[in-house]
């Protein structure tokens, strides 16, 4: 008898649906068949029964501006939770002070008192000399994966073109993952010094300085640094359709890239800059228009986007305040609790995704791309992570409802199709019908290596 069998569940692979039950053994999926029987079952009978999601860029408790985001490691996994989310990878918070082992570390303890899994990406910022010959190090505590910034040279954090070079070939020396915040820093700022005092004061202009010339221009060159290097590369938030063209021409010329893009790009528009609540919306890079969402949406359908993370970083209404430019707000958005119905909702119940494809973008692919070897399907030798959802359910989001901790939605009043029963999490109901069942601190840190 098993720890725990699901039981009458369409259990959705990328090879299609299933009528079958699986069993959980020690944290571990151990089979998958008929008739399984279990010391807990769960009844899946008309739920669709997926892995559980993987989201592999988050920002719990970002220090931004002197404030942070408003999720911390704590209320950010339950929310996660209540969105299907099992694993997460977050970022280290980067200095020219202190080196990228401490910064793992110092993350690490800020991180104890997740509910579900986590890794981290280690934060290429202030640049010092030999910063690169750190990255064998990190990877020995774990960390395969490293962010920079082509942008935001004012606040110290972009890498210039000599340290993408000597970053990205010790990354290809060591086996790990570049991965690219890409938008081009000079271009940035011509268009914000052209700006008028009045056109600063309009949030339109976010979206005017950050055009999707921005990210295109940025995908080349660090496209370029990987070819020239031998660097796998990960380009995050892709935004626009120029910006994903840019990632199919780099594959067709044999790169090891690959791409996310996530909800808000797919779901929202440059239109609501022009709202009065226009403001919250503010997020890097900027929303686009109707014709880039719909070509990510097809992206994300046919492969040339690998998988669908949230860039979650929320903050409040009163964090965003006003204060007369949009070159003064936080930039970031909550997303971690949506992004699973969202997609489901846009994606698969309107016939821009296969069901097949779910699995793949919102947990199988990026847990292959980061080495998470233990996640992303639901096989024997798998952990236990798995979503039970109602593929009928239809429902109004609403921040309220939510329990993300942050007093807006980005998505508010829109109707949703699709909705989390239970999570699942190394054979543990952590999350069922609105009750989180679980205790801070159950979350494990996603140690990974690059070696086979």
């Amino acid at each position: 008898m098993y720890d725990l069998v699901v039981r009458n569940g369409r259990m959705v692979t990328p090879e299609g649906l299933s009528y079958c039950d699986l069993a959980v053994d020690e944290g571990v999926i151990v089979a998958v068949g008929s008739k399984l029987k279990g010391r807990k079952e769960l009844n899946a009978d008309g739920l669709l029964v997926l892995p559980g999601v993987v989201d592999a860029h988050v920002h719990m408790a970002l220090p931004v501006r002197g404030d942070r985001s408003s999720d911390d490691f704590l209320s950010g996994s339950m929310a996660a939770a209540a969105g299907g989310v099992t694993s997460m990878v977050d970022f280290t918070v980067g200095s020219p002070r202190t080196d990228l082992v401490q910064d793992i570390d110092a993350r690490l303890e800020t991180a104890e008192p997740s509910v579900i899994d986590y890794g981290f990406h280690c934060e290429m910022v202030g640049w010092t000399s030999g910063r690169e010959n750190e990255i064998p190090s990190a990877v020995e505590k774990g960390v395969t994966s490293f962010k920079f910034f082509t942008a935001y040279g004012d606040s110290g954090r972009r890498s210039d073109s000599g340290a993408l070079y000597r970053c990205f070939s010790k990354i290809a020396e060591t086996g790990a993952v570049a991965v690219v915040h890409a938008e081009d820093d000079d271009l940035i700022r011509s268009l914000t010094a052209e700006l008028s005092d009045d056109e600063k004061s309009s949030m339109t202009a976010l979206s005017r300085t950050r055009p999707d010339i921005c990210e295109g221009a940025a995908i080349d060159q660090v496209a370029f640094y990987g070819e020239v290097t031998g660097a796998s590369v990960h380009v995050v938030h892709v935004s626009s359709a120029l910006g994903a063209s840019r990632i199919e021409a780099a594959r067709m010329r044999g790169l090891d890239i690959t791409a996310e893009t996530c909800p808000q790009y797919l779901y929202l528009t440059d239109q609501v800059y022009r709202r009065e609540d226009g403001h919250l919306y503010s997020a890097s890079p900027a929303l686009r228009g109707e014709d880039d969402g719909e070509y990510l949406w097809g992206c994300l359908g046919y492969g040339a986007l690998d998988f669908v993370a949230t860039d979650h970083c929320p903050f409040t209404s009163e964090q965003k305040a006003w204060k007369g430019s949009f070159s003064d707000l936080p930039y970031g958005l909550p997303g971690v609790e949506t992004s699973l119905p969202l997609i489901y909702s846009g994606g698969v119940a309107t016939g821009r995704i296969p069901l097949e494809t779910l699995p793949v973008i919102m947990s199988q692919a990026p847990a292959e791309r980061y080495g998470l070897k233990s996640k992303g399907r639901l096989a024997p030798g798998y952990d236990g992570d798995l979503v039970l959802f109602d593929p009928e359910a239809r429902w109004t989001a609403r921040a309220e409802d939510l329990h993300m901790k942050v007093d807006f939605s980005p998505y508010e009043g829109m109707e949703i199709q699709g909705r989390v029963i239970t999570t699942v999490a190394r054979g543990e109901i952590i999350y069922s019908e609105g009750r989180h069942l679980c205790e801070p601190g159950r979350g494990k840190y996603l140690f990974r290596n690059t070696r086979d």
